[in-house]
């Protein structure tokens, strides 16, 4: 071991070349002493040379970079620190030890060669002090915040804060307090390289101040942990205890009790097997826990999900045809086609009991009866109904449920209206299913998959319970009015049966069957109290209803019923008969008129037919000309489909005039305005260009269109009329408003099958190819 010499070095005897070691994991400040080992080869060589002349070095730190064997000029800082070696001893491999004493700051100008080690050319650098007030200021600052550390810090020596306090040297209180605080290398270079001791004390007190504050929180922390636990320890202790004193009384504790419970429900209840696996692993950890605990209300709320779903409990079938199909006719008037799938269904199910339940959509308008229809199945099979309202569901976790990571967590609404059922094979009805939403919680319509996928819903998989649940046995129904807005992939796994709105006849038939009775009773009346003759209930319909379903004729007969309460309950007790001139006195004035003859006597006025999803509706289309030059104006919230109709209906009859007997002339003269009435409510679509040609035409021509009659139909430039949609519900609209004749497109003479004979019978039905045709049919050309 070499020890420090004698002679007392200064910066004034630190020579102009000077050997440098580069430094990775300290920095050396002058008038600091810190240790260092030195383990290459090359720098070994470097202290064994310093050591046989002068003992002075230079020390730079080397810049963040790879750990590297070898370094350059350009790993290295341009700013430094010399050094003299106090105490140097050498170890195994060739391993040096130094104790060395930074002297003062240098900057590197040049690096020379000839050394395996580097060598470097240097310029010493004095501190530029400035003593004044604010620099004693910023020294006093710096001394008690240094101290303040100290007192926080344990693991610091106390004695070296008053050491610190004899420092009358800012460079040198910079330096102190910069090389002992836990700061980054990079931030002690920055400090290293500050020349002006003013500047390098405000930059010192930024990194003690950010120090302290992260002290202080870590104590903070430290002392709030340290509070937990010895809490813990607290209630831990007393728990010993209370469990010593139960056992002294011969009480037996709560948490066994209810693990014990739960036991005797997973013995009793059959269960999957895998599901008996999971119960009995989750029951052995609430063992473990306290009742106190917020993790044993999570593993018992997921224990009784468990012990209470029905996962083998089943309701046994009717399987009686014609109990069923007379609790079917009972309930509902029309709706054969609904009511035949169920009885296939069920005769299914009595060749095979072990057939998969169908996944069914019923899709028509408002009032039909889809609701309705799906508990009479659920009677008519003697299975549990439920029923699941989706409209605004925008939650994927409506449907799967939340993970059990999150508080509050349950199943979804599939598992849940399971359990309240309380069997494995209810009639489930999905209503609504066309008004599903999705946003940033996910898509509702994509986790419905799953449950409406027969070849997947035997295992189907809720969130909270992680375990595979069989919908296989559950017979699923859905309602919508439109199929439009149900994605392709959903709808594509269910079974469409359309529930058609009803004719005037069928609307009497089930007034008089359920309407009627049903408000009767929800009014407290008896039947002879009140009667409503088939005259009056053909006004209700035809006059302050205009609708598909049976809703609002409802709504008015139980308007009538309260007035009728009403007079009973003024001592008129009746009985009460509801005829023709009466209705005005209970509903008021008439709401819907026939306009269909007034507004067809006009040129240019033509009744159209359109579908929307409350039903058909009359659709007029009204043309007008005026003195201009070949302009078209379209108005009424016309949609881009019906514009470009009205362009193709010009079209055709500008190339067309000599045949229809317009004047040259009269298109360059004349402005054309079409409008269709009922402005406020959007419209689109194909099937009104029929509509507008003839409308058109009419107007040209200056004659009106035939008595009672609409029409529909998709034309071309060509003179082609092409198939349309929705005509069932446009010819039973048609019906209502007392239409006796309407022209379809021959291609859609197939519809027909599906309408009531009586409809058919009342009115008559031309089928047309051509938009010519249409023209002599509707009387405008000969």
């Amino acid at each position: 071991m070499n020890d420090q010499p004698s002679p007392d070095f200064s910066v004034e005897n630190v020579p102009d070349v000077l050997p440098i070691l580069p430094l990775v994991d300290v920095a050396l400040f002058p008038k600091m002493v810190v240790p260092i080992v030195v383990m290459q080869n090359e720098y070994v060589q470097l202290i064994d040379n310093a050591m046989t002349t002068d003992r002075l070095i230079g020390l730079v730190v080397a810049k963040p970079t790879d750990e590297k064997q070898r370094f350059t000029a350009d790993d290295l800082y341009s700013v430094g620190t010399s050094a003299l070696i106090l105490k140097m001893a050498k170890g195994e491999e060739n391993k040096a030890q130094l104790m060395i004493q930074g002297l003062g700051r240098f900057k590197v100008t040049e690096y020379l060669e000839g050394q395996p080690y580097l060598q470097a050319q240097v310029e010493k650098i004095q501190d530029i002090v400035t003593k004044d007030t604010e620099t004693e200021a910023l020294m006093k600052n710096l001394i008690n915040m240094y101290q303040r550390i100290i007192q926080l810090s344990p693991g610091m020596p106390q004695d070296i804060g008053t050491m610190v306090s004899t420092i009358d040297e800012p460079g040198i209180l910079a330096d102190m307090v910069t090389s002992t605080i836990n700061s980054s290398l990079e931030e002690k270079q920055k400090v290293l390289e500050v020349i002006d001791t003013k500047e390098r004390l405000k930059q010192v007190t930024k990194l003690v101040s950010h120090q302290l504050e992260v002290i202080k929180i870590g104590k903070k922390i430290q002392t709030q942990v340290k509070g937990d636990m010895d809490q813990k320890q607290k209630e831990y202790y007393l728990r010993q205890q209370l469990k010593a004193i139960k056992d002294e009384l011969g009480e037996k504790e709560e948490t066994n009790a209810d693990v014990e419970e739960y036991r005797m429900k997973i013995a009793e209840k059959e269960l999957p097997e895998e599901v008996e696996k999971e119960a009995n692993r989750e029951l052995d950890r609430l063992a473990k826990m306290h009742p106190s605990s917020s993790e044993y209300t999570v593993s018992s709320t997921y224990l009784d999900w468990l012990t209470i779903l029905p996962w083998y409990e089943s309701t046994k079938d009717n399987l009686d045809i014609k109990k069923a199909r007379k609790v079917l006719d009972d309930d509902h008037f029309g709706l054969e086609k609904p009511k035949k799938r169920i009885i296939e269904y069920l005769a299914v199910r009595k060749l095979k009991p072990d057939s998969k339940g169908p996944i069914l959509c019923f899709v028509g308008p408002p009032g039909t009866g889809k609701t309705s229809l799906g508990r009479s199945i659920a009677r008519a099979l003697g299975r549990n109904f439920i029923r699941v309202a989706l409209g605004g569901v925008r939650d994927e976790a409506e449907i799967r449920g939340h993970r059990r990571t999150y508080v509050g967590a349950l199943p979804g609404r599939i598992v849940q209206e399971i359990r309240r059922a309380g069997s494995n094979n209810p009639v489930f009805m999905l209503d609504e299913i066309d008004k599903v939403g999705s946003d940033f919680r996910g898509d509702p319509s994509s986790a419905l998959l799953e449950v409406l996928d027969p070849e997947q819903n035997f295992s189907f998989a809720d969130h909270y319970l992680d375990l595979p649940f069989d919908l296989s046995k559950v017979m699923f129904i859905t309602t919508a009015n439109i199929l439009d807005t149900i994605p392709p992939a959903l709808r594509d796994r269910m079974e469409v049966l359309e529930l058609l709105g009803y004719t005037q006849e069928e609307k009497i038939k089930i007034a008089n069957k359920y309407l009627i009775p049903r408000q009767r009773e929800a009014h407290g009346l008896k039947a002879k109290q009140l009667t409503i003759s088939a005259g009056a209930l053909k006004k209700i319909i035809s006059g302050y209803t205009r609708e598909a379903g049976l809703r609002n004729l409802e709504r008015e007969i139980a308007n009538i019923c309260r007035g009728i309460a009403t007079l009973v309950a003024e001592g008129k007790k009746g009985p009460h008969s509801i005829k023709l001139e009466d209705i005005h006195e209970f509903l008021g004035p008439i709401r819907f008129t026939a306009e269909v003859s007034s507004r067809t006597l006009t040129p240019g006025v033509i009744m159209g037919l359109a579908w929307t999803p409350a039903g058909g509706e009359l659709l007029y289309v009204e043309a007008t000309s005026m003195p201009g030059k070949k302009g078209l104006t379209l108005t009424g919230q016309l949609g881009d489909i019906m514009k470009e109709s009205a362009t193709a209906a010009l079209s055709f009859i500008r190339s067309n005039a000599d045949a229809l007997k317009i004047p040259e002339n009269y298109f360059d003269n004349h402005d054309i305005h079409i409008h269709v009435p009922a402005g406020s409510i959007p419209k689109d679509g194909p099937s009104a260009g029929v509509t507008m040609l003839c409308a058109l035409v009419s107007l040209m021509t200056g004659k009106t269109v035939k008595k009672n009659m609409a029409m529909t139909g998709e034309i071309t430039l060509r003179g082609q009329v092409l198939p349309v949609g929705g005509v069932k519900e446009k010819i039973l609209a048609a019906h209502r408003a007392g239409i006796k004749t309407i022209i379809l497109p021959d291609w859609n003479k197939k519809d027909l099958e599906e309408i009531p004979p009586k409809v058919q019978k009342s009115i008559k039905f031309h089928f047309v190819k051509k938009m010519m045709d249409v023209l002599k049919l509707a009387g405008i050309k000969k």
